[in-house]
């Protein structure tokens, strides 16, 4: 029984470690990536309001922008969901 906790306690170490320095990075990196994709499709679409075909190049950034802020906020709280469930720490931002 005592092999198991040890085991358990290494686990839920290298787990909450692998989420701090990783995970929680990453999705930061990847939400700010899609906010700079969304602003610059608003910079696109309204500098370039004359012309119809660089509109619609700003209107699709606009939208993979939000499609992958959306991504990035379902992914964080299914991660903390996770952490939460198995009783591991979730970092406070």
């Amino acid at each position: 029984m005592i092999v198991y906790a040890a085991a358990d306690e290494v686990a839920r170490g290298f787990l909450a470690k692998f989420n701090d320095a990783i995970l929680y990075p990453l999705i930061t990196l990847m939400m700010t990536v899609a906010l700079i994709v969304f602003l610059y499709g608003c910079f696109e679409f309204i500098v370039n309001a004359g012309n119809d075909s660089a509109r619609t190049t700003g209107k699709k950034h606009i939208l993979w922008g939000v499609v992958g802020m959306v991504i990035m906020v379902s992914a964080y709280a299914i991660l903390n969901v996770a952490a939460g469930t198995f009783g591991l720490s979730v970092p406070s931002r």
